[in-house]
């Protein structure tokens, strides 16, 4: 009976840790079921450990401790270990097809399921670990995936997919009416369906001649390098069909100009120099700037340039600023408190690395800004992302246009 009892609190404690990665991990309609047999399961082993003493006691509560430690490694290793199962459809195109002359486009970028799915930070988390990039220690995953799915509970869907399907199509409409009518755009995402190449593979098997890949990021990271080498894992040159890249577009002109019209919308009768405008940057560890510094030095330099834009057109410089989302300083309350006390009478916010309405949009940037002390009342106006505003869809289109044969 005795020896039951030691194998009690070794089965109940690993079974703790598997149930409490589970609960931490799974869909939301799973999570409450989880969470419950997490409890049982922990109540009945401090009842048992309860009747232990002494030295007994102590070393119940190290097998325990141990067992639970095994059973949250095990389950947070097979977690981690979930394999992308997004379709690739077979290439049926011949090789050397000089295809039927059609200009394929395809519109790439990050994307984010519509509801909760960790699949793109799973394939994110293996990207650094192969590369020895320094992120989220192993046995906090779960907690990040946890923190993960809470976001999507508070703003229940993201908007991305939607949004970038509205911009594409845009897009698309603005090629055809300037006459590009053997044109087809194909949306396509890193973390979300179709998979770039796959948009590659289909574009192919439509018999397009000419492809060019859309990048709509505002730099050159590890997002677009994974992207890039996607697209060119099906080697088009080889179907008949030549390949180019836009590349990202912080440097865009025309996007700067969202920004400054946007803004002169938003602020109404508001005089300029009373008017604080925050551009809110994603940012990446110090440690991620060493394998890709393009990220954080593009990203600053895209924000300086619309900075610089607004000071042009009678905002007050001393009342702009730059914050950083994650990982840099300074953070947005910090930037908001700093405007306060300047006396501005209005802040302006925009997600600015963001192209299109998401958890970092739509939640994690908000939350961030209003973390500061601000007055009831006092007017904070949240601008988002890009969407689908006329300038966004001009300066993606022009980077094409650049690659156009």
């Amino acid at each position: 009976m005795r020896i039951i009892r030691w194998f009690l609190i070794f089965g109940l404690a690993f079974s703790v840790g598997l149930f409490l990665v589970l609960f931490m991990t799974v869909h939301p309609v799973r999570m409450s079921l989880y969470l419950l047999v997490t409890l049982l399961l922990l109540f009945v082993l401090i009842i048992l450990l309860s009747r232990f003493r002494g030295r007994e006691l102590i070393l119940a509560s190290l097998i325990a401790i141990t067992s639970f430690g095994l059973g949250y490694y095990l389950m947070t290793s097979n977690v981690l270990a979930r394999e992308d199962t997004r379709e690739v459809p077979q290439l049926t195109r011949e090789k050397n097809d000089p295809g039927n002359g059609q200009t394929a486009v395809i519109y790439f970028t990050h994307g984010e399921p519509e509801t909760y799915d960790p699949i793109g930070w799973l394939n994110q988390f293996r990207e650094f670990d192969e590369q020895g990039i320094p992120f989220v220690p192993v046995f906090a995953r779960p907690l990040f995936i946890y923190q993960l799915r809470n976001a999507y509970l508070k703003v229940g869907q993201s908007h991305h997919r939607q949004m970038h399907i509205q911009m594409a199509k845009a897009l698309e409409q603005a090629f055809i009416e300037d006459g590009y009518d053997d044109l087809k755009v194909y949306l396509s995402f890193l973390d979300d369906e179709p998979r770039p190449d796959a948009a590659v593979i289909r574009a192919l098997n439509d018999g397009a001649s000419e492809i060019v890949a859309a990048e709509v990021f505002v730099t050159i990271s590890n997002h677009t390098a994974e992207g890039e080498d996607l697209i060119n894992s099906v080697n088009a040159e080889d179907y008949g069909a030549s390949l180019k890249l836009t590349g990202p577009l912080w440097n865009s002109e025309t996007l700067h100009r969202m920004f400054l019209e946007k803004t002169n919308a938003a602020i109404g009768e508001t005089d300029k120099s009373k008017v604080g405008v925050i551009l809110v940057g994603h940012g990446q560890p110090d440690e991620w700037d060493v394998e890709f510094p393009t990220e954080t030095e593009q990203e600053i330099l895209f924000r300086e340039y619309v900075l610089d834009l607004l000071t042009a057109d009678g905002f007050d410089p001393e009342n702009l600023g730059l914050a950083w989302m994650e990982f840099k300083e300074p953070k947005p309350a910090e930037k908001v408190e700093e405007l306060l006390n300047k006396g501005v009478e209005k802040i302006i916010f925009f997600s600015a690395a963001i192209s299109a309405d998401s958890i970092h949009s739509q939640y994690d940037v908000p939350e961030l800004i209003h973390e500061a002390q601000i007055p009831e009342g006092f007017p904070v106006i949240n601008m988002g992302a890009w969407n689908d505003h006329p300038l966004a869809i001009q300066a993606i289109k022009e980077l094409v246009l650049n690659q156009m044969e």
